[in-house]
């Protein structure tokens, strides 16, 4: 989804609004100015995901913050998680279709993004929605395409997004393997710190058994022509790939591989390109 209007003045209002609480006005207005410059002179291909390093950027030159800054939400995030992660479990195996459960909380945990969500995240309001999860309806078409394809499949790649989220993609994929013993799973994160993103660190710190890849890249999306070596060569291999967050969705929609995404609309774009009100759970494959 190459940048729009829209997305420009998204980005803009949402990291001004950042930049506010770490200068003053003469501080904010440079460091807009600059982002500004870096959007008129990015590819106009590209979506609005492949400016994260270059924001990441300013942000340090600008105010002095690390590229890590969202550290401590990351590991409260992944806390968070853990902590709910033996009851969620238990709910999941108890339901009448597991891998239908565990889909709808990986997509819940969608929720967990500080970015788009401008640090207004309630883990209070996440647990009324994992409450109510067992309510969620889900296109029940894609859901039997996906059941389909990897019964067919040998190989499905889980593109995975935010810290703490990864947690509860530990779950469905931990289902997905339970319904699919022959399939060979592989996580893949961000290369590098992108955001409240979950990187190498985050899976460890969640326990991913499976073998896990990273993008190669500090993007807060799956851009194809910046993968690193290992994972183009895993997208390019995955009978089924699996995207979960906007932010792959951003990054790899209508991209013609085999893709299911999982996420919550989280920005206007999306409500208007799909049709669905601000925090709907989607769950949409690529070729439909």
């Amino acid at each position: 989804m190459r940048l729009d209007s829209q997305c420009i003045l998204c980005l803009l209002k949402r990291h001004s609004e950042t930049a506010a609480k770490y200068g003053d006005e003469g501080q904010v207005t440079a460091f807009t100015r600059d982002l500004m410059h870096m959007i008129c002179a990015g590819p106009v291909e590209m979506s609005a995901p492949f400016y994260t390093p270059g924001i990441t950027k300013l942000f340090t030159e600008h105010f002095g913050l690390s590229d890590d800054r969202f550290a401590e939400e990351k590991e409260v995030s992944n806390r968070y998680a853990l902590e709910r992660f033996d009851r969620l479990t238990q709910m999941v195996r108890n339901a009448a279709d597991p891998l239908y459960a565990g889909r709808q909380g990986a997509i819940l945990g969608n929720y967990i993004d500080f970015s788009a969500l401008q640090g207004e995240v309630s883990f209070e309001k996440l647990d009324e929605m994992l409450e109510k999860a067992s309510q969620m309806e889900l296109d029940l078409e894609v859901y039997q395409q996906f059941c389909q394809e990897l019964t067919n499949g040998k190989t499905l790649l889980y593109l995975t997004d935010n810290a703490g989220e990864i947690c509860f993609d530990r779950i469905f994929a931990e289902e997905i393997a339970r319904a699919y013993p022959h399939l060979e799973i592989t996580f893949c994160v961000r290369g590098g710190p992108s955001q409240n993103d979950a990187t190498r660190a985050d899976a460890a710190a969640v326990g991913i058994e499976f073998p896990v890849i990273d993008s190669g890249c500090a993007l807060a999306g799956t851009e194809i022509s910046l993968l690193g070596q290992e994972a183009r060569a895993a997208m390019l291999g995955a009978d089924v790939i699996l995207a979960k967050g906007q932010g792959n969705a951003e990054t790899l929609l209508d991209c013609g591989y085999n893709i299911y995404y999982a996420f919550l609309v989280k920005c206007q774009r999306f409500v208007q390109r799909f049709g669905k009100p601000m925090l709907t759970p989607m769950f949409v494959k690529e070729r439909t």
